[in-house]
């Protein structure tokens, strides 16, 4: 008569391996993942310029802020929980970013992020998802006329395109918008919210530039006179620190402030956010 561990490995022998591997190690339920390919988002940008060696200017700051695993994880930029309640969870400031510190090289406030080139009227996006799910939202923004690239991406700055509701998404899903008049740089934003099985909304930032600056154009009449000339003065000095590091102040280059008791110099243009202190953030700040 056997044993009851021998009963046991019996049994065991007579399941097939495929289904001893699915009791021992089920498959957990994919997550939705996905980003803006065309226009490509900051983060689509810099995950294609190779997040070891990107080749553009603003992916290397926004790497050397965040690091490279945010660009490896180009397709998690989102809130797991957010259903719908996006402006009461992510502040002004760090719209790209989704309010992450992983991603926070994404709210770089540049005018160099590679932009497609486009004209007011219609345009075909694309969107990426690795994980597709049916039954999702899309909204799609642009920011205002006059938006300025330099400043902080706040809500107030975002003017509604259209909405793509109960969307069975593909790997690759086509729209078409109508883009507006604009001249220069400015930021197409996109949400997408899963409605069914899940609360998480992932979030972009596709730079787009419509050509021109938008400044007026100067006088051609000459003056009459000559501009008399300033007279000499001395050479400038260092300015001295202005004062303790706070988030919400805007730094220029060469600024400088105090922080932990140590003073920094600005290297880089920006409007301090949370996550941005000096002594984290060696490509925005230096010991002076």
């Amino acid at each position: 008569m056997r044993s009851p561990r021998a009963k046991v490995a019996v049994a065991a022998a007579a399941v097939p391996a495929a289904s001893a591997v699915a009791v021992l190690a089920p498959a957990a339920p994919a997550s939705a993942h996905g980003s803006m390919s065309d226009p490509p988002s900051r983060v689509y940008v810099c995950k294609e310029e190779g997040p070891e060696k990107p080749s553009s200017e603003a992916c290397k700051a926004a790497i050397a802020v965040a690091g490279t695993q945010a660009f490896y994880d180009w397709n998690g930029v989102s809130i797991l929980d957010a259903g719908g309640r996006h402006r009461e969870l992510i502040p002004d400031g760090q719209l790209c970013s989704a309010g992450r510190a992983k991603y926070r090289g994404l709210d770089l406030q540049r005018a160099d992020w590679p932009a497609k080139q486009v004209t007011p009227g219609p345009l075909t996006i694309t969107y990426h998802a690795t994980a597709p799910h049916a039954a999702s939202d899309f909204e799609y923004y642009i920011t205002r006329d006059g938006w300025d690239p330099t400043q902080p991406l706040r809500w107030a700055d975002l003017v509604h395109l259209q909405t793509f509701t109960k969307q069975n998404p593909t790997t690759f899903t086509k729209w078409t918008l109508n883009l507006p008049q604009r001249t220069g740089r400015h930021l197409i934003y996109s949400i997408w919210q899963r409605v069914m099985g899940s609360n998480e909304a992932f979030y972009t930032c596709s730079d787009v530039d419509f050509g021109g600056t938008g400044t007026p154009t100067p006088p051609t009449t000459p003056p009459t006179a000559p501009p008399t000339a300033p007279p000499a003065s001395p050479p400038p000095t260092t300015p001295p620190a202005s004062g303790t590091w706070t988030t919400g102040t805007a730094y220029s280059a060469g600024d400088k402030v105090t922080y932990g008791g140590v003073t920094y110099e600005c290297l880089q243009p920006h409007t301090a956010i949370s996550g941005w202190e000096p002594a984290s953030t060696a490509a925005l700040w230096r010991t002076a």
